[in-house]
C-alpha cells in the first residue's frame, strides 16, 4: 500500500468537507493503533504540499500503565511535537464504575480529555483516525441499536469548546491502514482495553463482512447511502399527513 494512494483519498476528503484552513493548529489523537498512526503519517505528508499552511501536534492519552515510548521516537523522527497525557480512564471505567458495556463511557472520557488538552495546547482542530469502515459500522449500529439514522460527521464544530473535529480518513478503507502499517512497520501500541474484540462494534464488523460476501458490494452501497442526502426519505408523519 502506497502513501500516495492514501494521500489522494485523504486530500479528496479534506477538500470535499473543507477540513483544513490557513494557520490551523491541528492535534492528532494518537492512540498508537494502526489508524491513528496512519493518520499522523498522512497529515505529516499532506503538510508538505497543502495549499494551506498548518501546524501539527500529536496527543496520546495514557489510560493507565501503557508504555508509549515508541510514540515518542516516532514523533521525534517525524518532527511532530508529542504530548502524552496521563489519565485514570481505565480505573474509572473498569474499577470504579465496573461498566459491563464500557465503550460509551470510555469514549466520552477520552473525547473530553483529548479535546480539553488540545485546547490548552492552543489547537483549534482535532484530527481523529476514523475511516470508511468506521463510518459504515457506526451508521448501522445507530439503526440497529438506537433506532435512528445517524453517524459521526467528517467535520463538526464543538461550540462549547470552540474546537473543530475533523476525520480526514473517511474515504480510506480499513484494509488500507492495515496494509500500510504492516508494510511500513509502524510502531503499533497494543490496545490495553479489556473489552477489545468483545463489543457491539465487533459484532457489526463481522456482520458487514458476512453481508459483503453474500451480497458483493453491499458495503459500498451502505456508504453511498450515507452520502446520498438528496435521496434520503424517512417517514415524517407531520409532513406526510
Amino acid at each position: 500500500m502506497s502513501m500516495k494512494k492514501l494521500l489522494s483519498k485523504a486530500r479528496q476528503a479534506i477538500q470535499d468537507f473543507d477540513m483544513i484552513q490557513e494557520n490551523d493548529k491541528i492535534a492528532v489523537g494518537l492512540s498508537g493503533g494502526k489508524d491513528s498512526l496512519t493518520l499522523l503519517h498522512i497529515l505529516k505528508n499532506y503538510q508538505k504540499f497543502s495549499p494551506q499552511k498548518f501546524e501539527l501536534i500529536a496527543i496520546t492519552l495514557n489510560p493507565g500503565g501503557v508504555d508509549n515510548s515508541p510514540l515518542y521516537k516516532l514523533c521525534e523522527d517525524l518532527e511532530v511535537p508529542f504530548y502524552e497525557i496521563q489519565t485514570n480512564i481505565k480505573e474509572v471505567v473498569f474499577d470504579i464504575r465496573k461498566e459491563k458495556n464500557p465503550c460509551s463511557l470510555c469514549a466520552n472520557l477520552r473525547r473530553g480529555a483529548l479535546n480539553s488538552n488540545a485546547k490548552k495546547l492552543g489547537c483549534n482542530k482535532v484530527a481523529l483516525g476514523h475511516h470508511k469502515d468506521d463510518a459504515i459500522e457506526t451508521f448501522l449500529m445507530s439503526m440497529f441499536y438506537e433506532g435512528r439514522v445517524n453517524c459521526f460527521s467528517p467535520k463538526s464544530y464543538m461550540d462549547n469548546q470552540d474546537l473543530t473535529i475533523i476525520r480526514p480518513m473517511v474515504y480510506i478503507e480499513e484494509y488500507m491502514t492495515k496494509k500500510i502499517t504492516k508494510d511500513c512497520n509502524y510502531p503499533v501500541i497494543e490496545n490495553p482495553c479489556l473489552a477489545n474484540g468483545h463489543t457491539k462494534r465487533q459484532d457489526i464488523k463481522e456482520l458487514i463482512t458476512k453481508l459483503n460476501i453474500d451480497m458483493p458490494g453491499v458495503k459500498n452501497h451502505i456508504f453511498g447511502a450515507l452520502n446520498n442526502s438528496e435521496k434520503l426519505f424517512i417517514w415524517d408523519k407531520y409532513k406526510i399527513k
